[in-house]
C-alpha cells in the first residue's frame, strides 16, 4: 500500500473497505458511509482538534538543536506539564526512524522552543521520552503554541503542514496531538446525511497521541495513557443503543479507547472524565462499541493492533491483500475501513481474490479483476 503524500481530507475519490460481522468484505465510495448506517445506530466521533504539538528549538545546555513533540498530559486541561519525545536536528522531511537523538538529556535541562521555555522534569524509561514542564502563564503558553507551533508531520506528505490541515470538520476544543483523523471522513453534510438515516451523531473528547516516534522500542509502549471526557448527552445516547440493541459504531481508535474505558468498571459507560490507560488488542472483549471507522494501518502499529480486538487475524489478513490490490492509500489523509465486530461463532473460510463493489444497501455486486477489467464503484 501507498501513503497519501497530499493533505486532502475528503477527496473525492475516497475508498471504503467495509468487513461486516461475519468478514465478508465489500468496497464503496467512502462518501457513501451514510449508507453503511442503519436506523438506531449511534455514531460517536472524536471532537478533540489537534494542537500545533512540533516545537523546534535549542538545548540550552548544548546549543544543540532538538524537536519537541508533545505526546501527553494527564487532563484535558493540563496546560503546563506534558510527556515529550524529543529529536536532534532535523524535521519532518527525514523519515522519523532516520531522525538522529536529541543531546544527552538530564532532569533540569533547559530548552528554548522559540517564544517558549521549558524545563526537563524528569527521564522517563527511553532517553528520548521525557516530562517536560512548560513555563510561564497558561496565557503565554497558549500564544506560544499558537505563534510557533506546528502540527506533527510525517516525510510521506512531502509539503508543509498548515494548522487547519490537521483540524477535523467537527472538531472544537484543542487538546489532541495529532489529529483524530478518522474524522476526516465527516464534514456537517455528512452528519446531516448520518441522522437523515435515523442514525444519532454524538462525540467524545480524546487526547489523541501520537501515532509514531521512529524508533522500535518507544512504538511498542503506544498508544500513552490519554485522557478523555464524555458528555452525558453522549453516554445517555450509547446507553440508549445499548439498551435497544443497536449498534454503536466509532470514528476512530481514540472513541474505542475512551468508550471502553468508560465501561470497564461495570460495562455502562459514564459520562464525565477519565484517563484511557488500557491497550485493547486481540485478547480484549469489547463491550461497547460494534464497529469502527478507521484509516488504513500497517500491521505492527498500536492502530492495527486494535483492530485484531473487531476481527480474526485471517480477515484481517484478507483485507490487507485487498487494501493492497485495490491501492488503498495509508495514514491520515487515505482512505478508510468500516470494521463490524466479528460474531463469535464466525469461523473465516478460504482466502478470496474477489472484488466487492457495492452501496452497502444492495447485494454485493462480483467483479473478477482482471488486467482489462476496470474497477468502478457501484452507482456510478
Amino acid at each position: 500500500m501507498m501513503a497519501a503524500a497530499e493533505p486532502r481530507q475528503r477527496p473525492p475519490d475516497a475508498k471504503l473497505m467495509v468487513i461486516d460481522e461475519r468478514g465478508s468484505i465489500t468496497h464503496v465510495r467512502r462518501a457513501s458511509l451514510d449508507a453503511c448506517l442503519r436506523a438506531g445506530d449511534v455514531v460517536v466521533a472524536n471532537d478533540a482538534l489537534a494542537l500545533p504539538a512540533s516545537l523546534r528549538g535549542v538545548h540550552t545546555r548544548t546549543g544543540c538543536l532538538i524537536e519537541v513533540r508533545l505526546a501527553g498530559r494527564r487532563s484535558l486541561d493540563e496546560v503546563h506539564d506534558f510527556t515529550a519525545v524529543v529529536f536532534g536536528a532535523g524535521d519532518f522531511h527525514a523519515r522519523t526512524e532516520d531522525r538522529p537523538a536529541p543531546p544527552w538529556l538530564s532532569p533540569g535541562d533547559r530548552l528554548t522552543l522559540g517564544p517558549l521555555s521549558a524545563t526537563i522534569a524528569r527521564l522517563l524509561t527511553h532517553p528520548r521520552l521525557v516530562d517536560l514542564h512548560l513555563d510561564g502563564p497558561a496565557d503565554a503558553i497558549w500564544a506560544g503554541l499558537a505563534r510557533h507551533g506546528r502540527p506533527i508531520q510525517y516525510a510521506y506528505v512531502p509539503v508543509t503542514l498548515e494548522l487547519w490541515d490537521a483540524w477535523s470538520p467537527v472538531a472544537g476544543r484543542p487538546v489532541a496531538f495529532e489529529a483524530p483523523s478518522a474524522g476526516f471522513a465527516l464534514d456537517w453534510h455528512m452528519v446531516e446525511r448520518i441522522r437523515s438515516r435515523g442514525a444519532a451523531f454524538a462525540t467524545v473528547t480524546h487526547t489523541a497521541g501520537i501515532s509514531s516516534t521512529g524508533d522500535v522500542d518507544l512504538d511498542r509502549m503506544l498508544p500513552f495513557d490519554e485522557p478523555y471526557r464524555i458528555s452525558e448527552a453522549t453516554a445517555a445516547a450509547v446507553e440508549s443503543a445499548r439498551a435497544r440493541g443497536n449498534r454503536v459504531i466509532a470514528i476512530g481508535t481514540t472513541v474505542v479507547r475512551a468508550l471502553e474505558h468508560a465501561a470497564i468498571q461495570d460495562g455502562h459507560v459514564h459520562a464525565g472524565d477519565g484517563l484511557a490507560t488500557q491497550r485493547i488488542g486481540p485478547g480484549s472483549r469489547l463491550r461497547v462499541v460494534d464497529a469502527i471507522l478507521t484509516g488504513v494501518h500497517e500491521a505492527g502499529t498500536s492502530h492495527y493492533e486494535l483492530l485484531r480486538a473487531f476481527a480474526d487475524a485471517g480477515t484481517l489478513v484478507r483485507a490487507e491483500r485487498e487494501l493492497e490490490d485495490m491501492g488503498y492509500r495509508t495514514h491520515e489523509f487515505g482512505d478508510s475501513v468500516l470494521i463490524e465486530k466479528r460474531q463469535a461463532a464466525y469461523e473465516p473460510g478460504p482466502t478470496s481474490t474477489t472484488q466487492y463493489w457495492t452501496d452497502c444497501r444492495a447485494k454485493p455486486i462480483r467483479i473478477k479483476p482482471t488486467p482489462t477489467t476496470p474497477i468502478v464503484f457501484a452507482g456510478t
